[in-house]
């Protein structure tokens, strides 16, 4: 058993910032991460996107959920590890790059992914499974058991820590990478907290822009 199950929608900047806390964590410490679905586009089904969200939100998580069925299919042939150098190759290319590259997403999947399969070592027909609706299943299985666990009111990343019968939580939510040390004091305390099953919620709204490249180059 994985001591953290990581549901993630590869289009999400505060997942990504999230997973890449969590992987300096594991660099550090003896830390197996389970890497699981969870589709922004399935979450906001019920929702009116030309009235919910900005412009181009609906295709962006459009986007998402065709990028997890690539990601179910790397499963199916590589594993949980395949998943996650998957996830962290997805990253790079949607957010630490030029806004043109990460146009090519939501202009074509399969045309952004075809070089990242290339890069990784996959077939790259693995991209045709974008357009595979079979994986719907199972990641609206995965949606709705990460959502169980912390109720609907939520977004992405949900981190279920010590599963099956730990604490999951939405977050933690944050703008910035911490320093090694810093990353590994961060993990201490958001693991004890998950370790009190009343406990709920922290909170503030104020955000700052994610510090990534995306969001730093748009050109």
């Amino acid at each position: 058993m994985a001591d953290l199950e990581f549901y993630f929608d590869p289009v999400c900047p505060f997942a990504w910032m999230t997973s890449k806390w969590v992987r300096l964590v594991a660099s550090q410490r003896a830390l197996e991460v389970d890497w699981r679905f969870i589709s922004l586009r399935y979450i906001n089904g019920a929702l009116d996107y030309d009235t919910s969200f900005p412009e181009g939100y609906e295709r962006q998580h459009t986007s998402g959920l065709e990028l997890l069925r690539i990601a179910h299919a790397v499963r199916e042939t590589a594993g949980n590890e395949g998943v996650g150098r998957l996830y962290e190759a997805l990253g790079r290319h949607i957010f630490e790059t030029s806004l043109s590259r990460r146009n090519e997403l939501t202009l074509n999947t399969e045309t952004f992914v075809e070089p990242i399969l290339e890069e990784l070592g996959y077939s790259p027909s693995l991209k045709a499974a974008s357009a595979d609706t079979s994986a719907d299943a199972t990641i609206q299985q995965e949606s709705d058991y990460a959502l169980s666990l912390t109720g609907r009111d939520v977004g992405t990343p949900i981190l279920h820590f010590n599963p099956p019968h730990g604490t999951a939580l939405f977050g933690p939510v944050i703008s910035r990478l911490p320093s090694p040390e810093d990353a590994v004091q961060l993990w201490d305390h958001v693991e004890g907290l998950s370790r009190f099953q009343g406990f709920a919620e922290l909170k503030r709204s104020l955000r700052e822009t994610p510090q990534l490249q995306i969001y730093q180059n748009r050109s």
